[in-house]
C-alpha cells in the first residue's frame, strides 16, 4: 500500500496519486478547499453556526449555536481562514474548524 498524505489542519488522507484532482484552473493551481467541522466544504456566501462557545476581549463570548451568515473565505490568517459579521460583535476572523454549515 502506497503511504498516505495526511493535512495537518483537518487530518484528510489521500495518496500522492491523488494530488492533481482538486484543480482550479488550467493554469495548474490547486483550488484551496475550505471545510468545516464535520468536512462539508464551504463557499462565500454559506451561511454557518458556531459550534463551540468563544472567548472574544476578555469576558465577552459567542455562544455555541450563533448563526453567521455571508460568511467570506480568505487565504488563511494565523488558521483563520473565514471574514465575517457576527450580529452584536462586528467583523471578524474565525477558523473553519469551529463552524458548521447550516
Amino acid at each position: 500500500m502506497p503511504p498516505l498524505l495526511v493535512c495537518p489542519m483537518c487530518g484528510h488522507e489521500w495518496s500522492p496519486s491523488e494530488e492533481g484532482a482538486d484543480v482550479a484552473s488550467d493554469s495548474g493551481e490547486s483550488a484551496a478547499v475550505v471545510r468545516d467541522s464535520v468536512g462539508n466544504v464551504l463557499s462565500d456566501g454559506d451561511t454557518v453556526t458556531v459550534v463551540t462557545s468563544l472567548k472574544v476581549k476578555g469576558s465577552l463570548s459567542i455562544k455555541a449555536g450563533t448563526k453567521v451568515r455571508n460568511i467570506r473565505l480568505i487565504d488563511p490568517v494565523n488558521g483563520h481562514d473565514i471574514d465575517c459579521k457576527i450580529d452584536g460583535f462586528g467583523a471578524m476572523q474565525l477558523k473553519s474548524s469551529v463552524v458548521k454549515k447550516v
